[in-house]
């Protein structure tokens, strides 16, 4: 009987997992900014360890918890380093437009003026 449970779970949980993996996917595709299509991949690496994980007690080998760890990890770094790069883009374009709302010229454009130089 217990037998019986654990493969119907098994089965109920790959199922699941599959799903989700396909939404992930989908979110991803059609995610309208850039900071969806980041939240999408961290999701889709912990998809990924929710596998690693059912294939590992399916299975019976503990190796692929240990690259399930290994994979979390590498998706946290993965995430920390979008999320510093999407703040970066994000202050650059505040930085650019708070510029523009002054009437001045951002660092190195030169002014359009009709008939000479700006000192």
């Amino acid at each position: 009987m217990p037998t019986r449970i654990l493969l119907w779970a098994d089965a109920a949980s790959m199922v699941l997992i599959c799903i989700a993996f396909v939404l992930t996917v989908y979110r991803i595709v059609r995610g309208p900014t850039l900071p969806d299509r980041v939240l999408g991949l961290d999701v889709l690496v912990s998809i990924a360890i929710g596998f690693m994980a059912l294939f590992a007690i399916k299975t019976g080998y503990a190796l692929y918890i240990d690259i399930a760890i290994a994979l979390g990890l590498v998706g946290f770094l993965a995430t920390v380093a979008f999320a510093r790069f999407i703040l970066v883009k994000g202050a650059q374009a505040s930085a650019v437009q708070d510029v523009v709302e002054e009437g001045d010229t951002p660092l190195g454009m030169t002014p359009r003026t009709a008939g000479g130089r700006h000192e």
